[in-house]
């Protein structure tokens, strides 16, 4: 384990701008840092919500609001 601590939203998307991460991406690299954390193979700076999860908590609703969107045209309801 490294004794750096990781800043979670930076770790995800790096030097781009939020919006030019897909939710995919964020979801999927959110998992991994969070599985290697509650392992114990990283440590997390202590973050504050709107520095941090608030971009995990963002790309949820996006992909809550696809998956509504597509069952909705399943359903014939478009």
């Amino acid at each position: 384990m490294s004794d750096r601590e990781v800043n979670f939203a930076r770790a995800i998307i790096g030097e781009r701008n939020y919006r030019d991460v897909p939710a995919d991406e964020v979801l999927r690299e959110a998992e991994r840092l969070l599985g290697e954390w509650m392992s114990g193979g990283i440590r997390m700076e202590r973050p504050k919500l709107y520095d941090h999860y608030a971009l995990l908590l963002l790309a949820l609703l996006q992909k809550n609001r696809e998956l509504e969107e597509r069952v909705a045209a399943l359903e014939g309801r478009s």
